[in-house]
């Protein structure tokens, strides 16, 4: 496993963990000046922005753009709705690709409004992300399914183990010419629960399949099952365990640092935030 003592070039910061505070001009900036080596901005920080402009800041700031988050869900109740969405994703795998990001993270979705057909779900994003990812060819994006905790599994996402998102993987793009386009973001939150997580991180590895690994803690007790992640070390995660057997795996990729906490760390000075996840990163990760 890497050192990262000192190596804060090898880490990321996802915009959430500021709470998406102030413009994204000032955040890029803030966070080269900590001396981390990665941004991942969402696209709500690049709303009303000229995307090559905020990309021209980011690489003379020195930063990589280890992801960008992340797609519009993908089902819905009528196939207009379902082609909406495939739209707004198209654009925003541009973006993605207009920043030089490393991949466009998806978050696929589940039941639209008024459904209780999970299978229909799961049906819809295997299909739009079918489609996403000839547009993603086309334009030289990596797609990184990010399967979420199963609590998420009635809104959010019907991919909720790592298993579930390699086998969409391997049935969309069974045997990739060179380097696979569709892949996984590893996000600790959502999967340090999983018994088979071992298995399945080697599994990615082997595939060449891991495009991000995200790290946060999960808090005993949580108070809110989505703006209540734990800084790293302040939760039962066993960060390094995880690490160690993603980057066994071949994953060489940036560290990213992503918390939801609307309760504490977002109520804090982003320069106090980021200089507990530099440290954080480098003492228990």
């Amino acid at each position: 496993m890497r050192n990262l003592d000192g190596r804060l070039e090898m880490c990321s910061i996802n915009t959430a963990t500021l709470g998406h505070k102030g413009p994204i001009g000032d955040t890029i900036d803030r966070v080269a000046r900590f001396g981390f080596g990665g941004i991942c901005p969402w696209r709500r920080d690049l709303e009303g922005q000229d995307v090559a402009a905020v990309a021209r800041r980011i690489r003379h700031a020195g930063l990589k753009v280890s992801g960008y988050c992340r797609s519009t869900y993908i089902p819905a109740a009528t196939k207009a709705g379902f082609l909406a969405n495939f739209a707004d994703n198209r654009h925003a795998i541009d973006q993605a690709a207009a920043l030089g990001a490393a991949c466009f993270v998806l978050v696929v979705g589940s039941l639209p409004a008024g459904s209780k057909d999970l299978g229909d779900a799961r049906i819809q994003v295997a299909e739009g992300v079918g489609l996403m990812l000839e547009h993603a060819r086309a334009t030289g994006m990596r797609l990184a399914l990010e399967p979420l905790h199963p609590m998420y599994a009635n809104d959010r996402s019907c991919l909720n183990t790592l298993a579930q998102a390699l086998d969409l993987a391997d049935a969309l793009e069974s045997t990739p010419q060179g380097a696979p386009t569709l892949g996984v973001a590893v996000d600790v939150y959502h999967v340090w629960w999983d018994p088979d997580l071992s298995a399945n991180i080697k599994r990615a590895g082997a595939a060449r399949r891991i495009f991000g690994f995200h790290v946060c803690d999960w808090l005993v007790p949580t108070r809110d099952l989505l703006t209540d992640r734990g800084m790293m070390g302040d939760g039962v995660i066993d960060i390094p365990l995880i690490r160690g057997a993603v980057e066994a795996s071949g994953y060489a990729g940036q560290i990213e640092v992503e918390i939801f906490s609307d309760r504490d760390w977002w109520t804090r000075p982003p320069d106090e935030t980021l200089s507990v996840c530099a440290e954080r990163l480098q003492t228990v990760c």
